[in-house]
């Protein structure tokens, strides 16, 4: 028997998104229809007292809920019964506490409830999706900055890889994940070593072991050479949140480039080998600068195969004057 159901949206740090969350959230509810037993319907946003909820109606089950319980931005989830709003308690993937995710303060961070929403939509629409409660699964961000999305993949208890050109990025986020992991009193293995290939150092490497249970490797190298860091089908997701073209922009060819589809371009082959079949590829990049038909273009011509689904074309909000940001996700057959 279908029940109608509310979820409390979260608030967001940053107003702008917090003003796009209940509609991101709609969205986000209908991708997660690829895992529930039934799919949702009569998904909506709404007020209830002047606060913002997204209905919905369904028939869920425990593991559905467990599913729904990690929505990006889920604050409280109710089932409604007449005029009142019954809670359901939440299970969401928390390895450990949220604060691995929210202490980072710098210049640029991704939002963390935004990183999350990305990196659920891709899960969702890869082969992977029916494990994501249970398997340790591998995420890799070859695009990671200060390790956002490395963090949110911790969180979930998966194993986590980065590819960051910026050495000065990788050294902030060393800094952290060490004295956060010491402060939590967590068993861990921490080391820095170079990466050689024909006796000639490629790169640096991060490597973090945590209790012998997950793993985090972040490589201080440019994206391009991906594939000569790493095996190929090393990970099941890859998420990146492409430059803006503002004031972001990542080095390709030892030239810094702020045009998406320029390092798209070139860094896909790399990235493309190093994803199992059946794994997704997600971005995020800036509309003002690249048309999501040719970002599709470009992913398509690497190979993959652009997930077209109503609710992936469901996620453009705007961020800024200068960017307004988009999700893309594509498969590996």
């Amino acid at each position: 028997m279908s029940s109608r159901y509310t979820l409390l949206v979260a608030p967001s740090s940053n107003r702008v998104y917090g003003l796009a969350a209940p509609r991101l959230a709609a969205a986000e509810l209908a991708a997660f229809g690829s895992v529930l037993s039934t799919p949702l319907s009569d998904v909506e946003e709404l007020r209830l007292g002047g606060v913002a909820y997204v209905g919905f109606s369904g028939s869920l089950t425990q593991r559905d809920i467990a599913y729904l319980s990690n929505v990006s931005s889920a604050y409280a989830f109710f089932e409604q019964v007449g005029d009142l709003l019954r809670p359901v308690e939440l299970s969401p993937l928390a390895k450990f506490d949220d604060d691995l995710v929210t202490i980072p303060k710098y210049a640029g961070k991704t939002n963390e409830q935004f990183t999350k929403l990305l990196l659920n939509v891709t899960l969702l629409a890869s082969a992977r999706a029916g494990e994501m409660l249970e398997r340790r699964l591998t995420v890799l961000d070859p695009l990671c900055g200060r390790g956002t999305t490395l963090n949110q993949a911790l969180m979930y208890g998966y194993d986590a890889i980065g590819i960051e050109s910026d050495a000065k990025d990788v050294e902030a986020y060393s800094a952290f994940l060490r004295t956060w992991l010491k402060r939590k009193r967590l068993k861990h293995k921490a080391e820095t070593h170079p990466v050689r290939r024909e006796r000639r150092i490629v790169a640096r490497q991060l490597e973090v072991d945590i209790g012998g249970e997950q793993r985090v490797s972040v490589f201080a190298a440019d994206t391009t050479d991906a594939r000569q860091l790493m095996r190929a089908g090393c990970c099941d997701v890859i998420v990146a949140d492409a430059p803006y073209g503002v004031a972001h922009g990542s080095r390709t060819a030892g030239a810094l480039s702020r045009r998406p589809l320029e390092l798209l371009a070139a860094a896909l082959p790399g990235w493309v080998e190093l994803l199992r079949s059946g794994g997704a590829l997600g971005i995020s990049w800036n509309t003002h600068v690249a048309s999501r038909q040719a970002a599709a273009e470009v992913l398509d011509k690497a190979g993959l195969q652009v997930v077209d689904a109503p609710a992936y074309g469901g996620f453009e909000h705007w961020v800024d004057q200068a960017i307004t940001r988009d999700i893309l996700v594509a498969r590996k057959p």
